[in-house]
């Protein structure tokens, strides 16, 4: 009975493009990502940050689906990690409430709440010291030996997130609106995209502004920059732009006399050579002792790591008020 008891993990990545869920077996060592995952979209955010009885709900959910799925209907889920986008400035109320509902619903003894930039540390480089540029809908760079953390940038898309895919997508429609007024600079090629993608770039302003989840739908639009890149010198030029603010970002938290492990990871990383090659040269550039690393999983991967080692003998990842908290 007691093996039962503590057999399940689950391991939750809420990003801004979406929320992923995935439940694995502790008992078989590092959770693999091969197992079902659960896909919904991005969790909102409101006056109080990160809507935790969404978040709740959802994760409950999913949890109940994936046990129901292994034939463990109804066995608990003593350890589970949730890494969440916005969790160090908009998570307070999450961290409040989500212990109370998860040990209720899911017989949780163990919660571990994280900013996706440690998931996706932990999923990268698993527990060393290094460091990561997590590059999706936004963009933060982490690092840490062990002892502490240090972070640059991941202030959300209004002021920063520089060279993550909203920043990519919104200097694209940018480039666009500027060739759609006749001013210079502007992009005949991303424009064309724009409005295959969006309709008219006219009302765009209407249609994106109100949005909620505009940060995602500006990101959206990263492919095409990268689809253009090859042919429009604009794109380009945002794309090597966006390679200089992540590679400023890893100078930021790597010291300059270390040699670090560096992972580049996150949704952008499929954007592939348009991204890679120029930030390749920019990290090589500001860090020539950094020895880039291929991530060895996703922020999903890095969730469920973190919810089988608190399962175990501990995160070993260090603590933080904002970054790292377990309950």
């Amino acid at each position: 009975m007691a093996a039962a008891v503590s057999r399940w993990v689950l391991g939750v990545d809420s990003g801004g493009s979406g929320l992923r869920v995935a439940l694995a077996d502790a008992v078989r060592g590092r959770p693999m990502s091969s197992g079902p995952v659960l896909a919904t979209p991005p969790v909102g955010t409101g006056p109080g940050g990160i809507d935790a009885e969404e978040l709740a709900h959802r994760v409950v959910t999913a949890a109940r689906t994936l046990l129901t799925g292994a034939g463990a209907c109804g066995e608990p889920v003593p350890a589970v990690c949730v890494g969440a986008a916005g969790m160090a400035s908009l998570g307070e109320d999450l961290r409040s409430r989500l212990p109370g509902v998860l040990r209720a619903e899911l017989g949780t003894d163990r919660l571990a709440l994280a900013a996706d930039a440690v998931t996706a540390y932990a999923g990268a480089l698993g527990v060393r010291p290094g460091a990561v540029a997590a590059m999706g809908t936004g963009m933060v760079a982490l690092a840490t030996d062990l002892s502490g953390w240090r972070r640059a940038d991941g202030w959300g898309h209004l002021l920063g997130d520089c060279g993550g895919g909203a920043w990519i997508g919104r200097a694209a429609l940018e480039a666009a609106l500027r060739a759609h007024d006749g001013r210079e600079s502007g992009s005949a090629a991303l424009l064309a995209s724009a409005e295959e993608r969006f309709g008219p770039v006219a009302g765009l302003p209407g249609r994106l502004y109100p949005r909620a989840d505009r940060a995602a739908v500006l990101a959206s639009f990263a492919p095409e920059v990268a689809a253009c890149a090859a042919r429009d010198p604009v794109a380009a030029d945002i794309l090597r732009a966006a390679a200089g603010h992540v590679a400023d970002a890893l100078a930021a938290v790597c010291p300059a006399d270390d040699r670090p492990a560096v992972a580049l990871t996150g949704g952008l990383v499929r954007l592939g050579e348009p991204l890679l090659g120029p930030l390749r040269r920019e990290v090589a550039d500001r860090l020539p002792r950094a020895r880039l690393t291929e991530p060895a999983g996703d922020p999903l991967a890095g969730a469920l790591l973190v919810a089988a080692r608190l399962a175990g003998d501990g995160v070993a990842l260090p603590a933080d008020p904002a970054l790292l908290r377990t309950v």
